[in-house]
């Protein structure tokens, strides 16, 4: 059996989501060197959709150079890279170029950031509109030839939870999106494809279907939280992600690499009330660890935390965490660079050099009986996973 892939999520912490702009290669290279000394493998990182593409017939060519230098850090580390398109949704934000948005469509339930500014529009039908669409294949084909036969691509990711960006306005719309990107991708580069489904595409009906928006995919993610998971049993709960990951498993007929795992820390004293209580820094490392231990038993092919570094305390006033100051805290090490418990953890796990595991037995489960039951049905399927696994 391969290796069980330890994984981390990267923004830097200096510059978070606006590194594109403020790109600092010697950061990231230090970075990218601490995280191969704890024995992580993979890195997860994300390519700003308004850095890349400012038009909608342009792929920028400074910031395609800035990804070349991207991927040869992580070579020099000997790390793997798993990148990120059209990105998108991130933390809490719909981070995107002014071109994609359409004056009929509302931003929703999130803020729409386009040029630096907050705009009231919400994203155009990515998922069908042949101009947003011809337009992403153009960008998918473009990153694509830069990382052809790259030693350090593990796999593409075609985008980072984006049915928050926009909910298809159907399942098979979904798929056809998931497909064509999928094929641009493997052709440009034969490299692994997959997509960046989360917690709320499983315990929602968001009109997409993880059977069918992940058949073209070799192999399916997830991301989930205890602290945005409704039916979780307190914020540390352990069995949250593995239950997401065997949920996940079952939906799509494919291994699981689970690509975000994590919780915000309590720093300076912060009180777990509010809308995302925090764990403490023991805390935290006593759930990764358990979490990881969890996820490789019971048949997940990896893992990846969320993310490597909290954010320097100077983004405080910056979007996302002007309303979102809990995303600053999710990181191994602290914004000064000093590394909290977790980051023991983890390497902890590493050390271990676990490999991948046949999966659980679980109960079969009816993709369209399942969506039928939300909301409703999904704390009855988690106490019956609990009781399978001896929760």
């Amino acid at each position: 059996m391969s290796a069980f892939l330890l994984g981390v999520n990267y923004w830097p912490r200096r510059s978070a989501m606006y590194m594109w702009q403020r790109f600092d290669l010697g950061e990231i290279r230090e970075d990218f060197a601490r995280i191969a000394g704890l024995g992580i493998r993979a890195v997860r990182f994300f390519l700003s959709w308004e850095a890349f593409q400012p038009q909608r017939d342009t792929v920028d060519r400074t910031a395609l150079k800035r990804f070349d230098a991207v991927m040869q850090a992580l070579s020099d580390a000997n790390l793997l890279g798993m990148p990120t398109l059209f990105c998108g949704h991130m933390s809490g934000v719909n981070w995107l170029p002014a071109w994609t948005l359409d004056a009929r469509t509302s931003h929703g339930r999130f803020r729409t950031i386009s040029g630096g500014v907050v705009s009231p529009r919400g994203i155009g039908d990515f998922y069908a509109n042949d101009g947003l669409m011809r337009a992403q294949l153009q960008l998918a084909w473009a990153i694509g030839e830069r990382a052809r036969r790259h030693p350090s691509l593990l796999a593409w990711d075609i985008g980072n939870e984006f049915s928050n960006m926009r909910e298809p306005a159907s399942p098979l719309e979904a798929a056809t999106w998931s497909l064509m990107l999928t094929e641009v991708l493997e052709q440009a580069t034969g490299a692994d494809v997959t997509g960046g489904i989360h917690g709320e595409d499983v315990t929602r009906d968001r009109n997409l279907r993880p059977s069918s928006i992940a058949y073209p995919w070799s192999f399916a993610t997830m991301h989930g939280y205890p602290v945005y998971s409704s039916f979780a049993h307190a914020n540390d709960d352990p069995e949250v992600v593995p239950f997401l990951a065997m949920l996940t498993e079952s939906l799509t007929h494919k291994r699981v690499l689970f690509s975000e795992l994590g919780n915000p820390t309590c720093l300076n004293g912060a009180q777990r009330a509010g809308a995302f209580a925090c764990l403490t820094e023991d805390e935290m490392a006593r759930y990764a660890y358990a979490v990881l231990d969890r996820l490789q038993r019971r048949g997940a092919i990896g893992a990846f935390w969320w993310c490597f570094a909290d954010y320097d305390e100077r983004l405080r006033e910056l979007a996302p965490f002007d309303r979102a100051p809990h995303e600053l805290t999710f990181g191994i090490v602290r914004s000064d660079g000093t590394e909290k418990p977790v980051a023991r953890a983890i390497e902890r796990f590493a050390r271990e050099s676990r490999r991948v595991a046949e999966p659980a037995h679980v109960e079969p489960i009816d993709e369209t009986a399942f969506y039928a039951s939300l909301p409703n049905g999904l704390d009855d399927v988690y106490r019956r996973y609990c009781r399978l696994v001896g929760a």
